[in-house]
Protein backbone atom coordinates (compact mmCIF):
# COMPACT_ATOMS: atom_id res chain seq x y z
CA UNK A 1 0.00 0.00 0.00
CA UNK A 2 1.29 3.62 -1.16
CA UNK A 3 1.45 6.10 1.35
CA UNK A 4 -1.13 8.82 0.57
CA UNK A 5 -3.05 9.33 3.68
CA UNK A 6 -1.47 10.20 7.32
CA UNK A 7 -3.09 10.94 10.37
CA UNK A 8 -1.69 13.78 12.71
CA UNK A 9 -2.20 14.14 16.15
CA UNK A 10 -1.37 17.54 17.55
CA UNK A 11 -2.94 20.21 20.18
CA UNK A 12 -5.97 22.32 20.12
CA UNK A 13 -4.22 24.97 22.59
CA UNK A 14 -3.20 28.29 21.24
CA UNK A 15 -1.35 29.04 24.35
CA UNK A 16 1.33 26.88 23.57
CA UNK A 17 5.20 27.95 22.75
CA UNK A 18 5.29 29.51 19.43
CA UNK A 19 8.21 27.24 18.52
CA UNK A 20 5.55 24.32 17.90
CA UNK A 21 3.19 26.37 15.97
CA UNK A 22 6.00 26.90 13.57
CA UNK A 23 7.29 23.71 13.63
CA UNK A 24 3.67 22.67 13.13
CA UNK A 25 3.44 24.89 10.03
CA UNK A 26 7.11 23.25 8.98
CA UNK A 27 5.62 19.68 9.18
CA UNK A 28 2.22 20.74 7.26
CA UNK A 29 3.75 22.21 4.02
CA UNK A 30 6.36 19.78 4.23
CA UNK A 31 3.48 16.91 4.24
CA UNK A 32 1.85 18.97 1.14
CA UNK A 33 4.93 19.11 -0.82
CA UNK A 34 5.11 15.68 -0.46
CA UNK A 35 1.61 14.87 -1.84
CA UNK A 36 0.47 13.41 1.50
CA UNK A 37 -3.27 14.08 2.49
CA UNK A 38 -3.17 15.11 6.40
CA UNK A 39 -6.20 13.61 8.13
CA UNK A 40 -6.50 15.63 11.35
CA UNK A 41 -8.77 16.37 14.76
CA UNK A 42 -10.50 19.09 12.65
CA UNK A 43 -9.88 21.58 14.58
CA UNK A 44 -9.50 25.20 13.53
CA UNK A 45 -7.47 26.63 16.22
CA UNK A 46 -4.11 25.79 18.07
CA UNK A 47 -1.49 23.33 16.53
CA UNK A 48 -4.13 22.16 15.03
CA UNK A 49 -5.37 25.26 12.54
CA UNK A 50 -1.77 25.92 11.98
CA UNK A 51 -1.37 22.55 10.47
CA UNK A 52 -4.12 22.51 8.38
CA UNK A 53 -3.67 26.26 7.40
CA UNK A 54 0.12 25.48 6.33
CA UNK A 55 -0.84 22.55 4.45
CA UNK A 56 -3.63 24.36 2.39
CA UNK A 57 -1.29 26.84 1.88
CA UNK A 58 1.15 24.88 0.29
CA UNK A 59 -1.41 23.10 -2.02
CA UNK A 60 -2.15 20.22 -0.20
CA UNK A 61 -5.12 18.57 0.99
CA UNK A 62 -6.67 17.89 4.59
CA UNK A 63 -9.54 15.73 6.35
CA UNK A 64 -10.90 17.18 9.19
CA UNK A 65 -12.29 13.69 11.51
CA UNK A 66 -14.13 14.78 14.66
CA UNK A 67 -14.36 10.72 15.90
CA UNK A 68 -10.95 10.08 16.31
CA UNK A 69 -11.08 6.23 15.56
CA UNK A 70 -11.75 6.99 12.19
CA UNK A 71 -8.84 9.25 11.83
CA UNK A 72 -7.05 5.79 11.56
CA UNK A 73 -9.02 3.88 9.03
CA UNK A 74 -8.63 6.79 7.05
CA UNK A 75 -4.94 6.87 6.89
CA UNK A 76 -1.96 4.77 6.20
CA UNK A 77 0.60 7.05 8.62
CA UNK A 78 0.04 8.38 11.85
CA UNK A 79 1.91 11.31 13.51
CA UNK A 80 2.37 12.38 16.92
CA UNK A 81 3.58 16.32 17.68
CA UNK A 82 3.50 17.53 20.96
CA UNK A 83 -0.06 18.16 22.59
CA UNK A 84 -2.44 17.44 25.85
CA UNK A 85 -4.07 14.48 27.19
CA UNK A 86 -6.01 14.33 23.87
CA UNK A 87 -3.10 13.32 21.58
CA UNK A 88 -1.08 11.24 24.45
CA UNK A 89 -4.33 9.53 24.47
CA UNK A 90 -4.56 9.30 20.68
CA UNK A 91 -0.96 8.01 20.06
CA UNK A 92 -1.08 5.38 23.52
CA UNK A 93 -4.24 3.97 21.48
CA UNK A 94 -2.65 3.61 17.93
CA UNK A 95 0.00 1.91 19.73
CA UNK A 96 -2.09 -0.60 21.21
CA UNK A 97 -4.39 -0.81 18.19
CA UNK A 98 -0.67 -1.59 15.97
CA UNK A 99 0.14 -4.17 18.42
CA UNK A 100 -2.72 -5.54 18.32
CA UNK A 101 -2.61 -5.65 14.93
CA UNK A 102 -5.75 -2.97 14.09
CA UNK A 103 -3.54 -1.26 12.10
CA UNK A 104 -0.28 -1.39 10.26
CA UNK A 105 0.27 2.11 9.78
CA UNK A 106 3.69 3.52 10.63
CA UNK A 107 3.43 5.78 13.71
CA UNK A 108 6.36 8.44 13.94
CA UNK A 109 6.67 10.55 17.40
CA UNK A 110 8.22 14.16 16.90
CA UNK A 111 10.05 14.67 19.69
CA UNK A 112 10.57 18.34 19.62
CA UNK A 113 12.30 19.46 22.13
CA UNK A 114 12.71 16.13 24.00
CA UNK A 115 8.76 16.85 24.99
CA UNK A 116 7.98 13.05 24.33
CA UNK A 117 10.69 11.99 26.64
CA UNK A 118 8.82 10.65 29.65
CA UNK A 119 6.50 8.98 27.62
CA UNK A 120 9.03 7.33 25.30
CA UNK A 121 10.78 6.49 29.28
CA UNK A 122 7.70 4.85 29.98
CA UNK A 123 7.16 3.11 26.99
CA UNK A 124 11.07 1.69 27.78
CA UNK A 125 10.16 0.65 31.03
CA UNK A 126 7.21 -1.19 29.98
CA UNK A 127 9.31 -3.30 28.07
CA UNK A 128 12.41 -3.35 30.97
CA UNK A 129 9.57 -4.51 33.38
CA UNK A 130 8.74 -7.28 30.50
CA UNK A 131 5.07 -5.85 29.80
CA UNK A 132 5.79 -5.36 26.39
CA UNK A 133 8.62 -7.01 24.11
CA UNK A 134 11.62 -5.91 22.60
CA UNK A 135 10.53 -6.06 19.22
CA UNK A 136 7.60 -3.76 20.40
CA UNK A 137 9.91 -0.79 20.36
CA UNK A 138 9.32 -1.43 16.63
CA UNK A 139 6.04 -0.12 16.58
CA UNK A 140 6.94 3.27 16.51
CA UNK A 141 9.55 5.66 14.82
CA UNK A 142 11.14 8.61 17.12
CA UNK A 143 12.57 11.90 15.01
CA UNK A 144 13.92 14.88 16.97
CA UNK A 145 12.67 17.51 13.72
CA UNK A 146 9.94 18.29 11.50
CA UNK A 147 12.84 17.33 9.28
CA UNK A 148 12.87 13.59 9.66
CA UNK A 149 9.00 12.95 9.52
CA UNK A 150 9.15 12.26 5.86
CA UNK A 151 11.85 9.47 6.54
CA UNK A 152 10.50 7.84 9.09
CA UNK A 153 7.36 7.22 7.83
CA UNK A 154 9.10 5.47 4.27
CA UNK A 155 11.39 3.67 6.69
CA UNK A 156 9.08 2.78 9.25
CA UNK A 157 9.86 -1.50 10.03
CA UNK A 158 6.74 -3.98 8.50
CA UNK A 159 4.58 -4.91 11.28
CA UNK A 160 2.42 -7.79 10.56
CA UNK A 161 -1.58 -7.72 11.05
CA UNK A 162 -1.36 -10.86 12.27
CA UNK A 163 0.63 -9.00 15.40
CA UNK A 164 -2.06 -11.00 18.15
CA UNK A 165 0.39 -13.29 19.79
CA UNK A 166 3.11 -11.07 19.74
CA UNK A 167 0.71 -8.75 21.78
CA UNK A 168 0.79 -10.82 24.99
CA UNK A 169 4.44 -11.10 27.00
Amino acid sequence: MSLQRVCVYCASSSQCDAFYFEETRRLGAELARHGLTIVFGGGSVGLMGALADSALAAGGKVIGVLPHFMMIEKSQGLIALPGGSGTLEELFEAITWKRLGLHTHPIVIVNLRGFFDPALELLERCIRERFMRPQHRLMWSVVDSVDGVIGALHNAPPWDRNAMPEARV
